[in-house]
Formats: structure tokens, C-alpha cells, sequence
């Protein structure tokens, strides 16, 4: 009981053995096969309910209304006691352009074009790329190369601001919200399993374990028909 005192609630006591971070993908409905057919929309509307479900958080008014507007382009290091309530950078939906639903409430689903979301796994003081914005790219997993012939990242060229790091914690940072990559696949090869595996670059950054699919990358499969 007298060494768990000694523990903070906030900030990890040991983070040197803290691997780089994980990612994840939205829309995710129980695998990460996302497959539809465009002509029958009751294939595709649960990945769009999905998508809209996750953003809400992101909504201009929310980010507005609970987080400040920040520096792009360096981290947002804050001082003060551990126990001291963090202010977050907003994190606004429409930033992701065409993959936000704002002006297409169908994310592309409706034209074969969808889009997905990659962030993140929060680490408490994480400063992720050294300094230099960490960046996605996409290919094709394994396969025919040109079944994946355009891809378009939002925000700006894909990649995650600085200014949205270090996460502070649950405790303190409470309304922080992760920052996003849209990743709209506008050009894929229709009525074939594609296997796209999208990664994070960056100094510091793994993402070639075979033992880890998740470690600075994730791999899933479009089956997109007609």
C-alpha cells in the first residue's frame, strides 16, 4: 500500500520500454474487411453511420466551444502541476475536406470512393517524430500494384501537426481529441480483394515488424463492386 502511494495517477512512473505507437482505422465494423457494393446502399450505410458516430466529437461547433486554437508546426508542451487540468488544440472535422461528411454525408461510399481514417494510439508524453511531422502512405499489401492507383490524404499532404503533442492523459487532458489522416482511396480496382497497408514515417517510427500489424502501420482490405 506504501509503494502505491509513491505512484503519480497522472504520468507513468517508467516510459523508456514505451514502443512507438500503434494505429487504428475508422469505419471499423467487427474486422477490417470493408466491403460494399455502390448500387445497393444498405452494403455501405453502416460504414457511413460508423464514420459519423466517430466525428461527432470532431464537429467545428464542439472543437470550437471546448478546445483553443493552436500553433501549427511545433509541440504544444504545457507546464504546471501534474494534477493541473491541460488545455487541447482543436481538431476540427472539416479539416479532412472531402472525407469529413460534410459535403459528401456519404464519405464516398456512394461513389466507390471511400474514405477511412487512420489515427493514432495516445502514449502519455509522446513527442512523435523527433520534431519533424509524422506522415501516411498506402500500397498495396501484396498483389497487383496498380489495383491501387490514387489515394488523397487530408488534412494537407497527410500528416499529423505537431501542435497536438504530448498527450498529457485522460485524468488531465480531458478534452483532448486525437488528430486524424483521411486517407480517400478515389481510384481502386472494383470486383477484386485489395490489400492496402497504410504506414506512419517518421524518425523514430516502426513499422516493419512482421510479429506486430498494428506497430506504425495497419494492413486491411477494400472490396469495393459495382
Amino acid at each position: 500500500y506504501v509503494m502505491l502511494l509513491t505512484l503519480s495517477p497522472y504520468t507513468p512512473r517508467f516510459r523508456d520500454r514505451v514502443s512507438p505507437p500503434g494505429v487504428m482505422i475508422r469505419p471499423y465494423l467487427n474486422g477490417f474487411t470493408i466491403a460494399f457494393n455502390v448500387s445497393q446502399p444498405n452494403t455501405w450505410q453502416p460504414y457511413v453511420d460508423n464514420m459519423h458516430h466517430f466525428l461527432a466529437a470532431y464537429d467545428d461547433k464542439v472543437q470550437e466551444e471546448k478546445n483553443i486554437e493552436c500553433v501549427s508546426g511545433q509541440y504544444f508542451i504545457q507546464g504546471g502541476d501534474d494534477n493541473e487540468e491541460k488545455k487541447a488544440c482543436q481538431f476540427k472535422r472539416s479539416l479532412l475536406q472531402n472525407c469529413s461528411g460534410i459535403e459528401d454525408p456519404t464519405f464516398g461510399y456512394s461513389k466507390g470512393q471511400p474514405c477511412i481514417l487512420l489515427k493514432m494510439n495516445r502514449i502519455i508524453g509522446y513527442r512523435p517524430g523527433a520534431g519533424v511531422p509524422v506522415s501516411v502512405d498506402c500500397k498495396v499489401q501484396k498483389g497487383n500494384e496498380s489495383h491501387l492507383r490514387s489515394v488523397d490524404f487530408y488534412p494537407g499532404n497527410g500528416t499529423f501537426d505537431l501542435m497536438y503533442y504530448p498527450y498529457y492523459g485522460k485524468f488531465t487532458h480531458v478534452n483532448y481529441t486525437s488528430p486524424l489522416v483521411a486517407m480517400h482511396f478515389t481510384d481502386v480496382q472494383k470486383n477484386h480483394l485489395v490489400p492496402i497497408q497504410c504506414s506512419l514515417n517518421g524518425k523514430g517510427i516502426i513499422n516493419d515488424l512482421n510479429s506486430d500489424r498494428f506497430l506504425g502501420r495497419i494492413i486491411f482490405t477494400l472490396s469495393i463492386g459495382k
